[in-house]
């Protein structure tokens, strides 16, 4: 595909699937807007008679579609039902178009560093003793994820009981506007290499799809290392049908319990500022709430809003709307493992690029050449970073307090080198997910129960055992320049450097069962929490309930090909298309 040349921010091109109203659009768009485009504005700026003009009627102040996050699900959902319906989308966060720290490669880990109220990262630590975080910010996980874009396999889609053809057209549809082909570094050249040469073949080239062997797949950053986040996928608007609301906190979604099915009737969000507004729901028939909070956001959400186990609920005094005791529970997070190799020069920095699909359910992958920055001095990046030493000091209790306040250690360079990934692909181990209390800007709880199947456990070994072979390959120690080093002594450099929480054991370099349980971070594709068949029915409608559905990572029992997002956005146009046609039939004109 052709690469973008984003050499304004304001300019931008109308897909052609919206070609009669392109001369509007564009007109729209170029006016100037520090959001990008016009239908984005703070919170603040609402109010219930201001919406009249995006209702369908334009007789009230009501939409006909309200999405509960402006993420990597929900702007490509949004844009695909303003295309004939009023939508007001709810977004918590800012705008990523001018945080460079989203922006640009190179500020991949300040990213997901910077804990400040307008980060586009909130940090939260997994009762595993695991450090995550999760985006708050318009375009979602894309806008602080690690770029990678690679499909889902067929027998994914299948299972979902998606419609294959649908599938194949709703993918395109995201690539045209932000993925492009990465040019390989050449430390991703040796991965490649190596990973052949220890046998996991064939080479597949450069491919979006799922295969397996070793290939090159594709990013959401450009040739300049600028990021394209789902945000951009809000290009294929209707801009007079469609209002996006940032630093807007939905507190909790509003029903009509006097009928025989509760009924949503709009929701109540608080603006940056903290006035609380409501947003109201048209009587029309199909009209809904979409929740695409994410996999800790929606269930979190439900379960404030009296939707999930009923002592949970009651335990916190949420009016109980419906029982529903799978309400965050079926949580899974995949996990990864990382051998720290050493360089003895600079490094390129990369993201992923290549990766091998072996045929034990593990993924392999590389970043590179992540340095401290002095704009970053006071932050923690924990799993691609070369700092991960900081902590080695400070004990375990001031470690968690540390990560989430970053403001009372300074941060030291402790590691010039780069990470080889190994990552679990279908973890049977599963948790959970509580409320901690009725304040929506608070992370729940959750636990991930990582490695807690033993044949998640067993998968890890084989995948260090594999990883050791690539790092210790001909190929790998012809590009590091490096002397072979033994097992042990790479698995310490990943031991020391204190990238979780969890108790380290004294044969932890020794035991390579242990290596992977005191070793283990995530890669931030955790999933679950709103299961199909127990949350939500088979088209994302939330069991027992009218006009409320989930669209997100919160529904799949599974995480989506090597990295989800390429789904997580095929999903959100794909479920668009399915609601236009369902309410429009060939009407519907998508």
């Amino acid at each position: 595909m052709a690469l973008k040349l984003f050499l304004f921010a304001l300019v931008l091109c109308l897909p052609t699937s919206l070609s009669s109203t392109a001369s509007k659009d564009k007109e729209h768009k170029l006016k100037y807007n520090p959001y990008r485009y016009t239908f984005i504005d703070k919170a603040s700026t609402f109010s219930a008679s201001s919406s009249s003009s995006f209702s369908s009627s334009g007789k009230d102040s009501t939409y006909d579609y309200i999405v509960i996050g402006g993420g990597t699900a929900g702007c490509p959902l949004a844009a695909t039902l303003s295309r004939n319906f009023s939508v007001l989308v709810l977004e918590r966060g800012g705008v990523p178009f001018t945080n460079a720290n989203v922006s640009f490669l190179r500020n991949f880990h300040i990213g997901l560093a910077d804990t400040s109220a307008s980060s586009a990262s909130q940090a939260f630590v997994s009762t595993d003793g695991v450090y995550n975080a999760r985006a708050r910010v318009l375009g979602g996980g894309s806008c602080i994820n690690a770029g990678f874009y690679s499909r889902a396999d067929a027998a994914f889609v299948k299972r979902a009981g998606w419609d294959p053809k649908l599938v194949n057209d709703s993918y395109p549809w995201v690539e045209r506007e932000i993925v492009h082909q990465p040019k390989l570094t050449l430390w991703q050249k040796a991965l490649r290499d190596s990973l052949l040469e220890v046998g996991v073949r064939p080479f597949n080239g450069f491919t979006y799809d799922h295969v397996s062997g070793t290939k090159v797949g594709g990013t959401i950053f450009d040739r300049f290392g600028r990021r394209h986040t789902a945000a951009e996928l809000l290009a294929y608007a209707n801009p007079q049908k469609l209002r996006v609301l940032i630093y807007a906190t939905v507190q909790k979604i509003v029903f009509d319990t006097s009928g025989t099915r509760p009924r949503v009737t709009g929701v109540i969000f608080k603006d940056e500022k903290g006035s609380q507004h409501q947003a109201l729901l048209s009587n029309r028939k199909g009209s809904e709430v979409i929740l695409s909070s994410g996999a800790i956001g929606s269930p979190q959400m439900l379960m404030l809003s009296g939707i999930g186990p009923k002592r949970e609920l009651e335990r916190l005094k949420i009016p109980l709307v419906l029982e529903n005791e799978h309400v965050g529970k079926g949580m899974a997070d995949n996990p990864m493992n990382t051998i720290l190799v050493p360089s003895k020069q600079p490094i390129e920095k990369s993201l992923i690029q290549t990766v091998g699909i072996t045929k034990m359910g593990v993924y392999v992958e590389a970043s590179t050449g992540f340095g401290q920055s002095p704009e970053s001095i006071h932050t923690h990046y924990g799993v691609m970073s070369d700092k991960n030493e900081l902590f080695s000091t400070i004990p375990t209790k001031q470690r968690r307090q540390a990560y989430i306040s970053r403001n009372k250690y300074q941060l030291q360079e402790a590691f010039n080198g780069s990470f080889i990934l190994e990552k679990l692909a279908y973890p049977i181990s599963r948790g959970h997910l509580s409320l901690l209390n009725t304040n929506v800007d608070d992370n729940p709880k959750v636990t991930f129960n990582y490695f807690k199947h033993p044949v998640d456990l067993q998968r890890c070994v084989e995948a260090i055992r594999l990883v050791s072979k690539v790092v210790t390959s001909k190929r790998f120690l012809n590009y590091t320049q490096c002397d072979k080093q033994n097992v042990h002594k790479m698995l310490s450099l990943s031991v020391k450097a204190n990238i979780n929480l969890r108790p380290k054991q004294v044969n932890d370099t020794k035991s390579m069962a242990q290596f992977c349980k005191d070793t283990v971070v995530t890669i931030w594709h955790y999933h679950g929490g709103c299961l199909v068949g127990k949350v939500v029915s088979p088209d994302r409608k939330v069991l027992g309930v009218n006009r409320l559905r989930v669209i997100d990572g919160s529904t799949f029992d599974e995480s989506p090909g090597t990295n989800p997002q390429a789904t997580v956005m095929m999903m959100g146009r794909y479920m668009g298309v399915k609601i236009l046609r369902e309410r429009l039939g060939n009407k519907a004109g998508v």
